[in-house]
């Protein structure tokens, strides 16, 4: 069942996290059989830093189910296209992923799943948006855990959203409130999609405008509050705008109608049932202890268990 959350939430964008584990974990740490181990060991530790350093009630562990799903593709065609591996005429296309990563990630599920940690994802949407919705129907405070400067967007105050962030690593976490979004970046969440929608992201594929920096992206929006207001600015020709700017700016009309819809995190996902509470005790103990021993999970598992059990 979903369980109304009224205590504090932690959302887990999973994928991300274990990507910075295996790039932060040397790949010497493999299991008895000599399969490298390093990124499923390296997420337990995180996670167990995570539940003792932040004792959320609930957490769960959210999941690319698509990480380029179609909709977002058809509206901006090189929508991470540069890290498919292989295209797909059904269903998602094939993410590049380091050779001794790929078998590690079914590891992962099967270890949070026999531990208790609520593993979600949906068919069509990426693990941001299974956190956007997540977010948007808690009812208390959340906890945002990404290396992934997108979520940024979600970050409100009034609601207790905030987002940490991985730096240097899987060792140091950068809270983000909104005085520390403005402080960097001069936007508040919602500001921060249209500033990344501006800008551009490569590592997503996205193009922004070009000549529209961060920079100048924020003072726009500074100035005209959002994009529709540096849109209404263009139209009725505000002097404030450069020459330059007005060309970039109408020359990029196409890419400004659709971008907002590929970049903004849906809200809105169906969800499947589940129960987000933290376990005190692994569910399944008889599969987790198989596990731990044709994995080589050692201490990293320990050091989980004996944070949640705290």
């Amino acid at each position: 069942m979903i369980r109304g959350v009224t205590g504090r939430l932690m959302l887990l964008d999973t994928a991300s996290l274990y990507f910075r584990a295996y790039f932060g974990v040397p790949d010497s740490v493999r299991a008895p059989d000599g399969t490298p181990v390093n990124a499923v060991r390296g997420l337990l530790d995180f996670i167990a830093r995570l539940v003792t350093d932040h004792r959320p009630d609930d957490l769960v562990a959210c999941m690319d189910a698509d990480w380029r799903p179609a909709w977002r593709v058809e509206l901006i065609p090189s929508y991470k296209a540069h890290r498919v591996a292989e295209a797909a005429l059904e269903g998602p296309d094939t993410e590049t992923v380091p050779d001794t990563l790929s078998p590690q990630v079914p590891v992962i599920e099967d270890v949070l799943d026999a531990i208790g940690i609520a593993r979600l994802g949906a068919p069509g949407f990426e693990a941001d948006d299974v956190i956007g919705t997540l977010s948007r129907r808690a009812r208390g405070p959340v906890d945002i855990v990404t290396g992934d400067r997108d979520l940024f967007q979600l970050i409100d105050d009034a609601r207790g959203v905030r987002v940490l962030y991985p730096v240097k690593g899987m060792g140091t976490l950068a809270s983000f409130d909104e005085a520390a979004l403005r402080e960097k970046y001069g936007v508040d969440g919602p500001g921060y999609a249209d500033l990344a929608l501006l800008r551009g992201d490569p590592s997503d594929g996205l193009p922004g405008v070009p000549g529209i920096g961060e920079k100048t992206a924020a003072r726009l929006l500074a100035r005209y509050g959002d994009l529709a207001g540096i849109l209404a600015a263009l139209d009725t020709q505000d002097r404030a705008l450069t020459p330059a700017q007005r060309r970039r700016l109408t020359e990029a009309k196409p890419y400004l109608a659709v971008a907002p819809r590929v970049i903004r995190v849906a809200d809105d996902v169906p969800l499947a049932d589940h129960d987000a509470a933290l376990p005190g005790a692994p569910r399944d103990p008889r599969a987790l202890d198989a596990l731990a021993a044709r994995w080589g999970l050692g201490g990293s598992l320990t050091r989980l268990l004996a944070a949640l059990r705290r």
